[in-house]
């Protein structure tokens, strides 16, 4: 049984249907899940009577029941009755607060929909009775649906599903969205390609503005695109084209579409374009002052935005003036120089600058903190070395200037693969035909020490020509058969002639493996061993090959440049020799990546000129 719920007289504005219909309130109060005896009870309580002022008995009620068949309602009708009761409550009311306006409005619709439901239950109903726009679409000539078009009820929709998927660092980015300016220091993997992506389809919808998406390289830039298309999809709306157009009924019919572009190497076919531009990665990028002259340039006037987000790099890099104002500062009087804070204390919640650059740091404790619950940054903390965390986690800048190889050298040897590699596809069962290609492994110093890498390379295929990275992989937590079956698992899709792998610790046994009679069919395994002399010899190979501009890789590879980075020149722990470490498991980062790859380089003489070797056995 129900329990009864205290009787409060209906506010006095009511109709008189219901303030004088016992009847209908006692229905009421039954469908609400109130027995008869309780209502009778709850009459007598409050002195509820008939016309003749008599009080009501449970037989009478009782009666009303069964004649009615109240038990038998549909329960459409039981939904209509207290829509209706709550409607005229709030009706009655002279003081409305917004939230009940905005509850009768909700009502109202409620009550509309119904309607429309009892109409299509009736003799002859139809779909058009549930959908007045379908009803409109059927009883004219079809029409049909606009490209690239989002109807007012989709955009609204999709923007209530943007805004209610925001983290608190997310909203904090829309809150500034009226900035000129902003630029975001970021941690990776904290959804801003993401973010900004859906920032641009809805100001695009709303205010037909052309967004202009720059990235290092065509691949990432159509990461933008692919986000895009699947949130218009949520919707129900198919995007094709590039330039994409889009075109709103929030918008003038006879408005030009709003144009998207995405833009990698190609972003000089950009320009005399305009609007709002957003540079993905601008940390990262070669020819910065280059590419940032160009973009902005296309948002000249003050009604375009500018958004640049990264994660940090060098203080080497060419924008790091551009974050910090040194380069305004640069070329103003002293007199007219500000000063702007940077640090993470300062920007935390995102501030204007004196160059009224809107600027906003958020690291991954930050984005923890903000809702996103993507990481376990215990377990980051375990898996990267306390400088490597730090940089590519905490927004913290490294310093080269004691790197073995410089991180402008570095970014300048990126290309656009995608564009400028049409003999190499990586999603082909064979990506690189027939070709030979090179490999080289840096195994794990022990099961659960630091990550293993495996790079593979096109060699050079002209004297003095290009390695090209082709391939790169890590790996953690494998023991040495499941490494070996894993190397020969990849290599399986290429002609590979030559591995070198580190023979040390976990490595002995992965050479063990691979070097066996028929395990690499056709492919030299060379044993390398670590010394000093051997150190020496792969970075100084290695500079040699970045330096003249010998060595490629895909721009979105930046944890190629970040393992060649975190390479030091150090003594070592006699003092009495000079090495190079990047850590190993230790306080200096990992550099798997780079040792793996300068296997490959030393398959080359030091000049480049002599015929390659096809094994190597080095003995410290």
């Amino acid at each position: 049984m129900v329990a009864a719920m205290p009787y409060q007289p209906e506010p006095s504005g009511l109709t008189a249907a219901w303030k004088f219909d016992p009847r209908r309130h006692a229905r009421s109060l039954y469908w609400r899940g109130w027995g008869v005896s309780q209502i009778a009870e709850e009459f007598a309580l409050h002195g509820v009577a008939n016309d003749n002022g008599k009080a009501i008995p449970r037989a009478t009620i009782e009666s009303w029941k069964q004649r009615d068949r109240w038990d038998d309602a549909p329960s459409i009708a039981r939904i209509e009755d207290g829509l209706e009761i709550r409607l005229l409550t709030l009706i009655a009311k002279e003081k409305k607060t917004s939230a009940d306006l905005v509850e009768m409005d909700a009502l109202a619709r409620q009550i509309e929909s119904l309607a429309r439901v009892r109409r299509y239950e009736q003799p002859g109903g139809h779909s058009g009775d549930l959908n007045e726009k379908v009803g409109n679409r059927n009883a004219g000539p079809r029409r049909k649906p606009k490209k690239n078009h989002f109807t007012a009820e989709q955009a609204g929709e999709l923007k209530r599903i943007f805004l209610e998927g925001l983290y608190d660092y997310q909203l904090t980015w829309w809150n500034a969205l009226s900035q000129r300016t902003r630029m975001i220091l970021k941690s990776r993997q904290i959804g801003a390609t993401y973010y900004f992506a859906f920032e641009a389809l809805i100001d695009a919808i709303e205010t037909g503005r052309n967004q202009i998406f720059l990235s290092a390289s065509k691949a990432q830039a159509h990461q933008f695109r692919s986000y895009i298309v699947s949130f218009a999809k949520l919707v129900g709306v198919t995007l094709g084209g590039d330039p994409m157009l889009i075109t709103s009924d929030l918008r003038p019919a006879e408005e030009a579409a709003a144009e998207l572009h995405f833009l990698g190497t190609n972003f000089r076919t950009a320009q005399g374009r305009h609007g709002n531009f957003y540079f993905d990665e601008f940390f990262w990028v070669h020819s910065f002052e280059e590419l940032n002259k160009v973009a902005s340039g296309m948002a000249t006037h003050k009604k375009w935005r500018k958004t640049y987000f990264s994660t940090p790099s060098s203080v080497a890099h060419p924008a790091y003036p551009y974050w910090t104002g040194e380069r305004r500062n640069r070329r103003r009087k002293k007199e007219e120089r500000v000063s702007i804070d940077v640090s993470h204390a300062a920007l935390a919640a995102g501030s204007v600058g004196p160059d009224r650059i809107w600027r906003h740091i958020v690291n991954i404790v930050d984005a923890e903190a903000g809702g996103c619950d993507l990481f376990d940054i215990d377990e980051l903390k375990d898996e990267y070395a306390p400088d490597e965390f730090a940089n590519l986690f905490m927004c913290d800048f490294v310093d080269d200037s004691q790197s073995a190889f410089r991180f402008n050298d570095m970014i300048a040897c990126g290309v656009d693969s995608l564009v400028d590699w049409t003999d190499f596809n990586i999603e082909a069962a064979r990506p690189y035909g027939n070709r030979a290609v090179w490999a080289g492994y840096d195994p794990q110093e022990s099961e659960t020490g630091d990550n293993a890498a495996l790079v593979i390379a096109a060699p050079p295929l002209v004297e003095g020509g290009a390695f090209r990275i082709l391939e790169r992989h890590q790996l953690r937590g494998l023991d040495f058969e499941q490494q070996a079956e894993f190397i020969k698992a990849v290599l399986s899709r290429y002609t590979c002639t030559y591995l070198g792998v580190d023979a040390k610790g976990v490595g002995a046994g992965v050479y063990q493996l691979l070097a066996k009679p028929g395990a690499m069919p056709g492919c030299a395994v060379a044993k390398i061993e670590y010394s000093l002399e051997l150190k020496a010899q792969m970075i100084m190979k290695a500079q040699n090959v970045i330096r003249r501009g010998r060595f490629l890789f895909d721009v979105g590879y930046l944890d190629i440049v970040s393992a060649f980075v975190s390479i030091k020149k150090t003594l070592t722990t006699s003092g009495r020799n000079v090495t190079f470490k990047a850590g190993r498991g230790g306080d200096d980062g990992h550099a798997d990546l780079a040792w793996a790859t300068m296997h490959i380089l030393m398959n080359e003489p030091l000049d480049g000129k002599e015929k390659p070797r096809s094994t190597m056995e080095i003995i410290e």
